[in-house]
């Protein structure tokens, strides 16, 4: 069930273009009250031209009816012009803002999410939802004083034949009141399956290696021949109950205008009408049905955008893991990277502790190695120093500051991570190299590249650092790609660096030679190195173990020969 904070966001949208839409109503409502003037027009034409034979009158309607035409031409390219900027700018805002409230959630939710489906919400539901915002006001505001203004009309012309024309409109509402439920439940299941395409193309094409590698082609692509086919049945099935909306109360509609002319034609036959009333009436009897459709059509509507809606609000109401201080605090002038473990216990919603009072102070500038088992907590030790969760209990000290009270932007620039697969964004070389620092000049990116020894790959690309990579950096192998990550992070210029599992996907001398030039680069900065084992990590300052969710000093030699 919506809460009124769905609509109140919703109207937030809005609310700062409400100018620019009152300009657009205004001149769907000039448009309108043009195309009202239409039949009206058409009745002098019948009956006081062509009727009574007077050439003035005629030249004179169909003067006036070419100038209102093309003035209504220029009129629907301005209205155009000025809707189509007022529904992008809903659109991209709405889009925006709940891109950047995923941005702040957890990596773990990230992992967690079917990035499919989040996709689908992001992209068609925010998209439904924009439609109604913006279309359902202009829709209403039109279709009311059409029809006003068309019912006026029409009693002008003949209060008997009016009442007659709306004989089944409160029929044509009741049938899609009933209806509601219906499209409602089925809008969502269209949506679900939908994301569920969304999803599949999603994984499989960014596992594509792994399917070919298991000759698994025709397994995955009968899947999704059978998403489709279920996709396929519940769209037939919410199509049909859209027809049903609007052919129920369309035959309703149909059969009042029947009726009219069967009145009004034996109104024109026994003299009490005009043959121009009839035929004006009868214009305006078919305007009335536009507008009167387009009120019942917003009842159904509003359920679709209730579905969306819904959707998008379950995104936006996931709490972010962590949250900056509204007061941040700085880091000392002369801060140089010492890192203090205070009692930190941490576990994840519904597992059990990953860390129990893990305590330890790592020296400014020390080469720090964290070995310990897969699943002992090394990576969520170091999500919680660069404070993508907050600890359950204790504290992390960076510099003698709490974390908790340094903005995140100012403690992402002086931690910096380098993951076991180093990230390439889509993109030239050089904005990968300048992605953690976007105004580094070219000389800096230069300097960094040549630091981080990436001149013989630069040499073999076509236009060096400003050739394109693919999102993935498909095209480099994993050594180049660390060595990318490298000259990222110089140009951060952090005060303390972490490296996870740099060596893994390397082979052993390349992973030798990645480490050495991290030594040589960051030698006095704060260095942690996250390893299954010690043998990759070279010379160190300390070795910290976690075991049991705690952190243990170990010597290298010693944990080699344990159990």
């Amino acid at each position: 069930m919506l809460g009124t904070g769905a609509w109140q966001w919703l109207a937030g949208h809005v609310r700062p273009r409400i100018k620019r839409l009152a300009v657009v109503i205004g001149l769907s409502l000039t448009a309108t009250s043009m195309a009202l003037a239409q039949p009206y027009m058409t009745k002098i034409l019948i009956d006081g031209g062509l009727l009574a034979g007077d050439m003035g009158v005629i030249a004179a309607v169909c003067g006036i009816m070419l100038g209102l035409g093309l003035f209504a031409i220029a009129l629907d390219g301005a209205t155009r012009w000025i809707y189509l900027h007022l529904s992008a700018g809903v659109l991209f805002d709405m889009r925006e803002e709940v891109y950047r409230h995923l941005q702040r959630l957890s990596p773990a939710w990230h992992g967690r999410a079917d990035g499919g489906d989040v996709m689908a919400r992001l992209d068609g539901d925010v998209a439904e939802v924009q439609r109604f915002a913006v279309d359902s006001v202009l829709s209403l505001i039109s279709a009311v004083f059409a029809l006003v203004g068309t019912v006026v009309a029409m009693l002008l012309l003949s209060p008997q034949l009016t009442l007659l024309a709306f004989t089944f409109l409160p029929l044509q509402a009741l049938a899609v009141k009933l209806l509601r439920p219906l499209v409602e439940r089925q809008t969502r299941k269209v949506r679900e399956r939908s994301a569920g395409i969304t999803g599949f193309l999603f994984d499989t094409l960014r596992t594509m290696k792994f399917v070919q590698s298991f000759g698994a082609e025709d397994r995955e692509a009968s899947r999704l021949r059978s998403l489709s086919t279920d996709y396929l049945r519940d769209m037939a099935r919410l199509q049909m109950i859209n027809f049903a909306t609007a052919s129920g109360p369309g035959f309703l509609g149909r059969l009042a205008t029947a009726l009219v002319f069967l009145a009004g034609g034996w109104l024109v036959v026994e003299g009490q009408e005009s043959v121009g009333t009839l035929i004006a009436f009868s214009a305006y009897l078919s305007r009335a049905s536009g507008p009167v459709m387009s009120m019942l059509g917003l009842y159904v509507a509003v359920q679709r955008a209730k579905v969306s809606l819904t959707r998008v609000r379950e995104l936006l109401d996931i709490a972010p893991a962590v949250r900056d201080p509204e007061s941040p605090a700085a880091l000392p002038a002369d801060a140089v990277g010492r890192i203090e473990f205070q009692a930190v216990s941490f576990a994840y919603p519904g597992g059990g502790p990953v860390l129990r009072s893990a305590s330890c102070v790592i020296p400014p500038g020390a080469k720090v190695g964290l070995v310990g088992p897969s699943g002992a907590g090394k990576t969520t030790l170091i999500d919680l120093l660069h404070r993508h969760f907050d600890p359950d209990a204790g504290t992390i000290l960076l510099d003698g500051v709490d974390l908790r009270t340094l903005s995140l932007q100012a403690l992402r620039r002086r931690v910096a991570v380098i993951a076991q697969e180093a990230v390439v964004v889509r993109g030239t070389v050089a904005e990968n190299i300048a992605y953690a620092r976007p105004g580094a000049t070219r000389e800096e990116v230069e300097r960094a590249a040549d630091q981080a020894q990436l001149t013989a790959l630069l040499a073999g690309l076509p236009d060096g650092l400003d050739t394109p990579l693919m999102a993935g950096g498909g095209s480099l192998s994993g050594g180049e790609r660390q060595r990318l990550a490298l000259a990222r992070a110089l140009l951060l210029d952090p005060l303390v660096l972490v490296l996870d599992e740099p060596a893994s996907a390397l082979d052993r001398i390349t992973a030798a030679a990645v480490m050495a030039q991290a030594d040589a680069l960051f030698a006095d900065r704060t260095r942690i190195v996250i390893s299954h084992h010690p043998e990759p990590l070279g010379s160190l300052d300390m070795m910290l173990e976690l075991r049991d969710g705690a952190l243990v000093p170990r010597e290298a030699e010693a944990w080699l020969a344990s159990p």
